[in-house]
């Protein structure tokens, strides 16, 4: 060590190097001795060193390592640290967290710190931040309180979440991933066994699942042991934090939990439980949208509480947001959730029936409510001015005279201090862009369709108070209903206890009704989730793969590239696997390619869209493209979904060929963009069909866009047997119809053939007698001289030419 000016010890070699290779700090001196606490020798060691340096955020790219409390540091950034692989740091941006530091490959820049997106959330950053990382010394865990959602609390044991902490260095106030971190080091030796626990207990959403440390002993830095006492933190009252999540207990871990700055910001008041005949759910009730209500939550402070602190920034309080998300998803819920949670008042503005009203008298509803607003922030420093479906009040095409009238109007509100200003949207795209102006709503969160494990929570908080039979599964509810947002599962309840009262009504000795499984099911069957009510979804009624006769290859090419991507997200990241896009089906007319869909979307109980290629077509400039990206995100909004392209050889040709004014050339530019463009698809699957695959665009069936082409065969004999005994289920043949024979003399009868043919023998055979019994081979024999074969020879060597790459 050399001596300083001053005579205080600093850091010698590791610190020049840290020099040279980032912003290297010190402290003021050597730090007296720590109370002897045991240290975790599984990560840390006692660091020689109190050097920091300044490294740049990047995410990493690693799917194996995300999300396990693990970064990755430059070889000799670890050197200039004085840390060995595995040693525990200290990160700190806006606030501080703790992970593991690896090593990256030597070709990595050294001025960067590959973590993700947990380790970045906790930090309080954002990719491209500065971060400043120190040694850190672990302590063993003497005991850790956990906070979760209601369903990990009531499912995970206090043994298997020790389990699954195990591994990790942890601080008071983290978010935290169950992934176990077995992936470096061996940290964890049963690792497989804690994967079965937590998928047989919470389901297969538990790789999606976050918890939160509540609080540590003892304080700071620890890591979990054998010994270690790890439990749930118990609350009681329904506004408890910790039984609505991590996200929700929080409104920001970076703030509330550590740096509380005053009352209000660390324990939000209660909110009342309705206001202006509107129910106002708590913070903790408010499943969907958990990160765009902390974010709300925080600026809506700022902006009410402390003024003061932004102007002395450089900055001005006023706020204005564009809220977005798909219609039911609950954004004007969660609006009036963190508002009465920061204790301001709420005005609200229906954009639709203002829109809907005269002129003068609209312009009139909407100054009223800035008058409203400025009257209720000067009474109690604070007012939200909400304002609902903004793109029917400010569409951005065609805007009438009175959207600029309402702009200025919006524009005065929010220059009055203790103003707020938010709009929302389904359409964010229709929204007039003198909207996103500065000085109105020149920032954006966006609230996305539930996955399965919001949606159990949803269910769960809607169903909180609902008498439910034992035979009713919550999490098996909620994977049955993709695509489905707030309001869609709140209509799914109601409709099931209506189905439960029609049950119970004729039943005078039942002391306690209740709702049962039989009741969801009947509700599932007339409840449509928003996304998908339109006229163009494919119904596939209780039709599977199993319902398929033969084509084993077929099912199985589908299954792994449609459906395992689904069903195990987890593998294929941890695998570094890519899912496809979409599949090209191809093969000759009624060969099944339809019925094959619609099989593959109720096995997968999937959404499915089905569009006919010429559906798209409009020969109005711009028309056809704003069709496609209209149906891609409505399918985003459904997923997961199943896109179905029928006779997508019409849609998509070759391009160059089509002598239509380009129509479809610019509809299959509209294709590649969204199958490959910079927005990428999530839980969406993208499925063509045709018999004529030689005449689809080439650049569709590149790798990244329908990347897989499975060809659907004419069925031979054993398929044509398959085929027959499934169509003739609910016919009864006469002994004298063999359904192998006759596929034997069906050559060249496709799927669809052979199902003509038992519904011809069945009419033949009512012609004969309308009080006919059964189908015999007469009437089989009658109905083949009026169902013909329907595959040509050049159709077949066409299939076998495209095959064989021809």
């Amino acid at each position: 060590m050399s001596p300083s000016a001053g005579g205080v010890p600093t850091p010698g070699p590791p610190a020049e190097r840290a020099r040279r290779i980032g912003t290297a700090t010190h402290g003021g001196g050597r730090s007296a001795p720590p109370e002897r606490a045991e240290p975790c020798s599984l990560y840390a060691r006692v660091v020689s060193t109190t050097s920091s340096i300044t490294l740049t955020a990047r995410l990493t790219n690693s799917a194996a390592e995300n999300r396990r409390g693990v970064l990755r540091l430059h070889p000799e950034v670890l050197d200039a640290l004085g840390l060995s692989s595995l040693d525990a740091v200290r990160i700190t941006g806006s606030s501080d967290t703790v992970a593991l530091a690896a090593s990256t490959r030597i070709g990595e820049s050294t001025g960067a710190v590959l973590v993700d997106d947990i380790i970045l959330r906790n930090a309080g950053a954002t990719e491209g931040s500065t971060l400043l990382v120190t040694p850190e010394r672990v302590h063993t865990a003497r005991s850790i309180t956990v906070s979760g959602s209601r369903m990990a609390t009531a499912s995970i044991s206090p043994e298997t979440l020790r389990l699954a902490l195990t591994g990790k260095v942890l601080l008071a106030g983290d978010a935290v991933s169950l992934l176990p971190q077995d992936l470096i080091g061996g940290t964890t030796g049963a690792a497989g066994a804690v994967r079965g626990r937590l998928s047989a207990s919470f389901g297969s959403t538990w790789t999606n699942e976050l918890v939160t440390i509540a609080a540590t002993d003892p304080a700071g830095a620890v890591a979990v042991r054998p010994g270690t006492l790890v439990d749930w933190q118990r609350t009681t009252g329904a506004s408890a934090g910790s039984e609505a999540g991590p996200e929700a207990a929080s409104p920001s871990p970076t703030t509330s939990q550590r740096r509380a700055p005053d009352r209000s910001a660390a324990e939000p008041a209660a909110a009342p439980a309705e206001v202006g005949g509107q129910r106002i759910l708590p913070l903790s009730d408010l499943v969907s949208g958990r990160q765009a209500a902390a974010r709300l939550d925080e600026w809506l402070r700022l902006s009410f509480r402390q003024p003061e602190l932004l102007e002395r920034l450089g900055t001005t309080a006023r706020l204005g947001v564009l809220l977005s998300g798909p219609s039911g998803v609950g954004k004007a819920t969660m609006v009036r959730s963190v508002t009465a949670a920061v204790e301001a008042e709420l005005v609200e503005l229906s954009g639709p029936s203002v829109a809907a009203l005269e002129a003068a008298t609209a312009a009139e509803r909407v100054h009223e409510a800035v008058r409203r607003a400025r009257a209720a922030a000067s009474r109690s420093g604070g007012c939200v001015l909400l304002v609902t479906d903004v793109e029917e009040l400010l569409p951005a095409a065609d805007p009438p005279p009175l959207s600029t009238v309402a702009l200025d109007a919006l524009r005065s509100a929010t220059a009055e201090r203790g103003v707020a200003l938010v709009l929302t949207s389904a359409s964010p795209q229709e929204v007039a862009p003198g909207a996103r102006e500065p000085g109105l709503a020149d920032r954006e969160l966006t609230v996305g369709p539930p996955d399965v494990s919001t949606r159990t929570e949803l269910l769960r908080v809607l169903l909180g108070q609902t008498p439910l039979h034992r035979d009713v599964d919550v999490g098996r509810l909620a994977e049955r209903t993709p695509g489905f947002v707030a309001a869609d599962l709140e209509a799914l309840c109601g409709e099931a206890a209506v189905q439960a009262a029609l049950r119970h009504r004729t039943e005078h000795d039942v002391e306690e009704p209740c709702v049962e499984a039989e009741d969801f099911e009947r509700a599932l069957s007339s409840v449509r989730p928003i996304s998908m009510s339109t006229t163009d979804t494919l119904r596939t009624g209780d039709l599977t793969l199993d319902d398929v006769g033969d084509m084993t290859e077929v099912k199985q090419a589908l299954n792994e590239t449609v459906l395992w991507p689904l069903s195990y997200p987890d593998s294929f990241a941890r695998l570094g696997v890519r899912p496809s896009r979409g599949v090209l089906l191809h093969g000759p007319p009624g060969c099944g390619k339809t019925f094959l869909v619609r099989a593959l979307a109720g096995s997968g109980e999937l959404n499915a869209i089905a569009v006919k290629g010429a559906e798209l077509l409009d020969k109005m400039v711009g028309e056809s493209e704003r069709a496609v990206r209209e149906l891609f995100a409505r399918a985003a909004e459904a997923a997961p979904t199943l896109v179905f392209l029928d006779e997508i050889d019409a849609l998509a040709p070759v391009r160059g060929q089509s002598s239509n004014s380009g129509v479809t050339d610019r509809v299959v530019a509209a294709l590649l963009t969204e199958l490959d463009g910079v927005e990428p698809l999530r839980d969406v699957v993208v499925i063509g069909a045709t018999n004529r695959p030689e005449l689809v665009d080439p650049a569709l069936l590149r790798p990244g866009r329908l990347e897989r082409s499975i060809g659907v065969p004419p069925p031979d004999a054993k398929a044509r047997a398959e085929i027959l005994r499934s169509a003739s289920r609910n016919t009864p043949l006469a002994s004298d119809v063999d359904p192998e024979v006759l596929a034997e003399s069906l050559e060249g009868y496709s799927a669809a053939d052979c199902s003509a043919l038992i519904r011809e023998a069945a009419l033949a055979a009512l012609r004969e007698s309308m009080d006919a019994t059964e189908v015999s081979a007469t009437h089989v024999e009658a109905a083949r001289s009026r169902v013909r074969p329907s595959l040509s020879a050049e159709q077949l060597a066409a299939f076998e030419a495209y095959e064989q790459g021809g």
